[in-house]
């Protein structure tokens, strides 16, 4: 079994791929904490995401409650509430295999807890391997367009990975 715990970033980009499906559709569990789920009911520029209230009431997404609040709180201003809900929930919860995260430094403070990553583009090269997509480029780009940076170097790393 599967099990995900997942920040903000990498929603938000499925969501303007129109591929946020694909976490439940790989995944045995996608879990969401309380920050993250504030986050995506509204962000900081007023948007909301109806998939998410959608993914929530079909059970395709639970919100989890972190129980290390005064861990989250000691850290609050080294990453934002979402990313240090995410890893530590992903602490707490050893039945926990990845936690989906985009910032480089959540990632490696993820890291340095001993908690195993993988990012959007992860979830990308995942879902081709899976036969769930047929190109990652094509998913990268509309990121792209969407405002996703992703470096020169990464974009070819991962074409490169997965033969496109």
């Amino acid at each position: 079994m599967i099990r995900v715990i997942c920040n903000a970033s990498p929603i938000i980009g499925l969501i303007g791929i129109g591929k946020l499906n694909l976490l439940w559709e790989m995944f045995d569990e996608v879990l969401i904490p309380e920050a993250v789920y504030a986050e995506l009911k509204l962000d900081p520029r007023g948007n909301s995401f109806p998939e998410i209230a959608d993914a929530i009431e079909n059970k395709c997404i639970k919100v989890l409650s972190i129980r290390g609040s005064e861990v989250v709180s000691q850290l609050y201003g080294k990453l934002h509430l979402g990313e240090l809900e995410t890893i530590i929930g992903a602490k707490e919860d050893e039945e926990i295999s990845f936690a989906i995260i985009d910032e480089r430094s959540a990632r490696a403070f993820a890291s340095t807890m001993l908690v195993d990553t993988l990012g959007i583009l992860g979830v990308l090269v995942y879902a081709k391997q899976q036969g769930k997509i047929d190109s990652v480029k094509t998913c990268m780009d509309s990121l792209i367009l969407n405002g996703y940076r992703i470096s020169k170097t990464l974009y070819n790393t991962v074409l490169t990975q997965v033969g496109e």
